[in-house]
């Protein structure tokens, strides 16, 4: 019974993070407990699924986009940890760098995510990110993310 439960937690991260890479901002924000605590850290908390859901809102408009290639996804319980690759887009700009992030899941909803990064590796992406405005060689296409019972 707990491998279900875990699945379950898993595929609400995964597919979280897949709503937000297809630019579905509406689907979701709804992982989104009410109360739920979004902390990038270094950065301010947001509180809440209306301020949580803007960063996710402005990340799904035209001119700016995020990308999702997950590495390794584990869990425990409520708690799902994932290390990732994000990309932040910015018109033809896409910045990528490594990103570890911690969800909490409670009855199929996101009550936490933290997110932690390193300034160095943000800054070389951008640095990579403008170099492959020019030689687009310079960046790997990303692995696309998979939504759980998707075949493979």
């Amino acid at each position: 019974m707990t491998d279900v439960v875990v699945q379950d937690e898993r595929a609400t991260v995964l597919n979280f993070l897949a709503d937000m890479a297809d630019g579905r901002a509406e689907e979701a924000i709804a992982a989104f407990d009410e109360d739920v605590v979004y902390t990038n850290v270094g950065l301010p908390t947001l509180r809440g699924r209306s301020r949580a859901g803007r960063v996710i809102r402005l990340l799904s408009l035209p001119a700016l986009g995020f990308g999702v290639e997950v590495t390794s996804i584990a869990s425990d319980g409520a708690l799902v940890l994932t290390e990732r690759i994000d990309e932040l887009r910015v018109g033809p700009l896409r910045v990528r760098f490594w990103v570890c992030g911690r969800f909490d899941v409670r009855d199929g909803r996101i009550v936490l995510w933290r997110d932690y990064f390193d300034n160095v590796d943000v800054f070389k992406g951008i640095v990579r990110g403008v170099l492959a405005l020019v030689i687009p060689a310079a960046q790997r296409p990303m692995t696309p993310l998979q939504r759980p019972g998707d075949p493979a």
